[in-house]
């Protein structure tokens, strides 16, 4: 228990600005690595055959580059000083790491979504992955340089402001708050904005497990299960002639998908509330696909399982490898006993609300993964679409998301507020940050790239490797 008044809290928030003062926030720091180095250590342990994939898709730009290079910022973080609260933070909280998806009430909300490299660090660690991620957006986007410094303003003191009203909340009051669809409605500044918002509204009420049935699969008629198309290297059946993955692979070990997956199964359902448990009684298992997913988790193990209740309705459940994240390499903590639970335990409490079915378990070879549903109701923003007044809009929901996820994790909501104060100096510290760190990021860019045309690291696109299993 917090036994501190309020004034005491607030002096403490202000204290820490003499272990880091908010000014000294734009450094970047003396960094002295090898990118190739820290992201060839991030590669191992991966599927080899995917490896080349996952560095396809990072060379696309330098920000599809940061997407996938978490480990990199997360190792120049720990060179500089920092505000010394600590808390569960996100670890990867770049700006596309946010979304829309349902609650368990079906009502969608906007929140934080990947959660892979969750772990206690500093809480501005999250703020300096987001701001610099707009900033590499922007210039990918060809924004001008007074834009992206608007984008972090806007991005910077939303937080600064909403963390000064989650600091007047009542315990209760903040564990349940949410940032709704139509919160976001009301707070939109232009009708483009709140049309957006609902024609997100709309999509989103289509992304259920039925609409996805007839894309991803076909009914067996001699066996009468349903059966996952195979399309590689996105899906594919691990056993199957598409598998991408190599003979010696140890999962090739187990005969078929149901001896793979069976007891990873059983011992996730251990891990749910038995109202969650008896739900899933009445679904049966289809079938088993490897998933290839976004940039920097390509090539761990990420598995969809498809289940069907008494009445064919299905349930797809995506299965994805937890590995050490990145904050924890770099930012000392207690370490882990499973990193499947860490995922799980820092999404219930970083997240307003969280998947019904979120859970985790220890597969073959000892792995860790935690289970949740693949794409029910899931909504992500397309860059592509906004213009530079829609993405300050972004920009204002993704400050307002972290701060509540902060605000809510590490009950430091008065702290973090007296921490920053009202004025602008600590968004204008940021704003140096985001330019200085998006400048390295371009040079490690440009190191990549050099990389991979002399061969000494192999990229490999979506189409290459699909071209691999065309007759």
């Amino acid at each position: 228990m917090n036994g501190k008044t309020v004034a005491e809290r607030e002096a403490a928030g202000r204290a820490a600005r003499e272990r880091a003062k908010r000014s000294s926030h734009k450094q970047t720091g003396e960094l002295h690595r090898d990118p190739l180095k820290l992201l060839e250590a991030s590669s191992e342990g991966r599927v080899p055959n995917l490896v080349p994939l996952r560095y396809g898709r990072m060379i696309v730009s330098p920000f599809t580059f940061f997407r996938g290079s978490a480990i990199l910022q997360a190792h120049d973080l720990a060179q500089v000083p920092n505000t010394g609260m600590v808390m569960q933070i996100c670890g990867d909280g770049h700006l596309l790491n946010f979304g829309g998806f349902a609650t368990p009430e079906r009502q969608l909300v906007f929140d934080l979504n990947d959660f892979d490299e969750v772990a206690p660090g500093p809480w501005e660690w999250d703020l300096k992955r987001l701001v610099a991620s707009f900033v590499v957006a922007a210039r990918h986007m060809r924004y001008s340089r007074g834009v992206a410094e608007d984008l972090v303003m806007t991005v910077v003191n939303t937080y600064r402001d909403r963390m000064r009203q989650y600091a007047d909340y009542g315990a209760l009051e903040l564990w349940y708050d949410k940032i709704t669809f139509d919160r976001m409605v009301e707070t939109a500044l232009t009708p483009e904005g709140r049309r957006l918002i609902r024609r997100g509204m709309e999509k989103a009420a289509g992304r259920t497990h039925e609409s996805m049935l007839e894309k991803l699969a076909h009914r067996d008629d001699a066996s009468g299960h349903w059966i996952v198309r195979d399309a590689p290297p996105a899906l594919f059946h691990v056993h199957g002639p598409n598998s991408l993955y190599e003979a010696e692979d140890n999962w090739l070990t187990f005969d078929d998908w149901r001896t793979l997956i069976t007891p990873t199964y059983e011992a996730y359902l251990k891990t749910l509330a038995p109202d969650r448990r008896e739900l899933l009684e009445h679904f049966a298992l289809q079938d088993l696909v490897f998933k290839v997913v976004g940039v920097g988790s390509v090539g761990t193990r990420c598995l969809v399982i498809l289940l069907v209740d008494h009445h064919g309705k299905p349930l797809f459940l995506q299965v994805k490898e937890a590995r050490r994240s990145v904050i924890s390499q770099f930012f000392k903590s207690p370490p882990f006993k499973h990193e499947a639970a860490r995922v799980v335990q820092g999404q219930r409490l970083l997240q307003a609300a969280s998947d019904i079915f979120l859970g985790w378990s220890t597969g073959p070879s000892g792995r860790h993964f935690y289970f949740r549903q693949l794409r029910d109701m899931k909504l992500s923003v397309d860059l592509e679409l906004l213009d530079s007044t829609l993405l300050a809009g972004y920009g204002r929901l993704c400050g307002w998301a972290m701060a509540r996820a902060h605000a809510k994790s590490g009950n430091a909501a008065i702290e973090i507020a007296s921490y920053i104060g009202r004025s602008d100096q600590f968004a204008e510290a940021l704003v140096g940050y985001g330019f200085a760190y998006a400048d390295q990021v371009e040079k490690d860019y440009d190191l990549f790239v050099k990389a991979a045309r002399s061969g000494k690291i192999r990229a490999r696109s979506d189409e290459d490797m699909a071209a691999d299993f065309r007759v």
